[in-house]
């Protein structure tokens, strides 16, 4: 890749002003639009494949978590960092390092021949995964610098990243029914193919010019720490709150992230620098990312579960009923980047985190008998079209005014975020589902009892209902306090670049 500067010429030492409009750019956007498509469906796509897996592989119930935790924790510990190798090394370099990198990883994923292979390539996929994520939204934020196409290219990102895990629940059902698990991994090695093959001629390079030292130390703190956080939620959702193990994690975290901040605000070459963390408007996106994630799972998790073991639905059936989801976000997608330069974000923020919550507030009707065109599929609607409002709104926000300089870290804290608030969403749920359950099978144990098998097979039932809804019940918390800090935290101000950041040149996130 030394020759990337002769293929396309590197163009962040000069403002955004000075630099004529990629007459590519479009096309760039496409291949960076494929390659995070793949990242994101990469969340989804093994869930539905996770039975087959766990049968082919003579995987534990107590293990099988690390198919998905394996992933998550290098992807969301590693991103950060990974976000200042792009901004250091080159956008664009890091962008096929992690094409090529999760490649080989999803090929080895598919080929695996026991658990511990397979989980091991899950981890490598979310090591170059943190690498190829940030470096998009940073090609995005220097490919585009006028405002009105910037909201069209983060439409076309918040359409990839708010559906992306919908569409993936699809292709896991599909190729899973009619071929094998394995294609779950082994579809990503032609995408990335086709997209580096793309790349090299359609992306320019960039990179943040200056001092470029790293912070080691600032590195280790952030990513331990970040490991930690998703390796305590997920104890959680399995030893419980209380256990020994989950507070010693969670405690550890706390420390670790402690310390980070503390040596990120003395340090002279921070990996985040705080400028970036604490902009009122930034930081509030921030944690809009995290209650969204953890809320969303809400539904993707228990709604999966609802459709297959309450409704006895077939995966593949289960991934075509969120084809509507997916739509959903699209077409919200495509209407808030048109209609983001003229109202700002707190409109289209306020008015998507409504809807996303009495969406999910819906979802809590839910009975053993529930029809899907009437209790399903206009949530679904409303919470997808909600979430399209506020997905591309926020990526516009969390990265506006954002130095050149910053650009790869700052894109790198939302997707952190997103991890974050995901982990979280899942331990918290499960607990919570666990609980419900166990409360409902506990209070209705005698007159179970009085129906003999088929009354307790029919308690079963009605206490997994009666988890699903308070499960449900509490992500619709979740995303109303997003809204609420949306309401609250959020300001209209457009494109405000702050001293230090290039001229015109806000930053986004794809």
């Amino acid at each position: 890749m030394a020759n990337d500067a002769d293929v396309a010429p590197d163009i962040s030492v000069r403002s955004a002003s000075s630099v004529p409009p990629d007459p590519r750019r479009w096309l760039a956007l496409s291949v960076i639009a494929v390659a995070q498509l793949m990242v994101v469906l990469d969340g989804t796509i093994v869930n539905i494949a996770l039975p087959s897996a766990q049968k082919a592989l003579d995987i534990s119930t107590a293990d099988r978590q690390w198919i998905v935790t394996a992933y998550t924790l290098t992807f969301g510990g590693l991103l950060l960092f990974g976000g200042r190798l792009a901004d250091f090394v080159g956008r664009k370099r890091m962008f096929l390092i992690g094409l090529l990198g999760f490649a080989g990883a999803s090929a080895l994923g598919g080929a695996a021949v026991n658990a511990e292979t397979l989980f091991a390539a899950r981890a490598l996929q979310g090591v170059f995964g943190a690498l190829l994520a940030p470096a998009a939204l940073s090609l995005i934020t220097v490919t585009f610098t006028e405002a009105k196409e910037r909201a069209k290219a983060f439409g076309v990102f918040g359409g990839i990243s708010g559906g992306g895990a919908a569409i993936g629940l699809l292709a896991g059902g599909v190729l899973t029914e009619y071929a094998d698990w394995r294609w779950c991994l082994l579809v990503n090695i032609p995408i990335a193919v086709l997209a580096f093959a793309a790349a090299m001629p359609l992306v320019r390079e960039s990179k943040a010019q200056g001092d470029t030292r790293y912070d080691i130390l600032g590195a280790v703190l952030a990513t331990a720490g970040q490991v930690a956080l998703v390796y305590g939620f997920t104890k959680a959702a399995t030893d419980g709150w209380s256990s020994a193990v989950t507070i010693g994690w969670l405690t550890s975290s706390v420390v670790l992230l402690g310390a980070f901040l503390v040596w990120e605000s003395r340090t002279a070459h921070p990996l985040l620098p705080l400028r970036v963390l604490f902009d009122r408007n930034r930081g509030a996106s921030y944690l809009v990312s995290i209650l969204l994630g953890a809320g969303m799972l809400g539904m993707f998790l228990f709604m999966t579960f609802y459709l297959q073991q309450t409704l006895g639905w077939s995966a593949m059936k289960s991934g075509v009923a969120y084809m509507p989801f997916s739509g959903g976000i699209i077409a919200a997608a495509i209407v808030a980047s048109r209609l983001l330069p003229r109202t700002g974000p707190k409109v289209l923020m306020s008015i998507g985190g409504g809807l996303a919550t009495a969406s999910m507030i819906w979802l809590t009707r839910l009975d053993l008998d529930s029809s899907y065109v009437v209790g399903i599929l206009p949530s679904f609607i409303a919470m997808s079209f909600g979430m399209g409002l506020v997905f591309v709104p926020m990526s516009n926000l969390a990265l506006s005014g954002v130095a050149n300089h910053d650009a790869g870290v700052a894109s790198a804290m939302v997707n952190t975020t997103q991890q974050v608030g995901g982990s979280l969403g899942t331990a918290l749920l499960n607990t919570i589902f666990t609980t419900a359950v166990a409360g409902y099978v506990t209070g209705h144990i005698a007159d179970a009892a009085r129906g003999g098998e088929a009354g307790a097979r029919l308690m079963q039932a009605h206490a997994a209902i009666h988890g699903y809804n308070v499960a449900f019940t509490a992500s619709a918390v979740l995303l109303a306090v997003a809204t609420l800090v949306i309401i609250v935290m959020i300001r209209d101000a457009k494109d405000r670049t702050p001293a230090g950041a290039e001229d015109h040149a806000p930053v986004h996130i794809g």
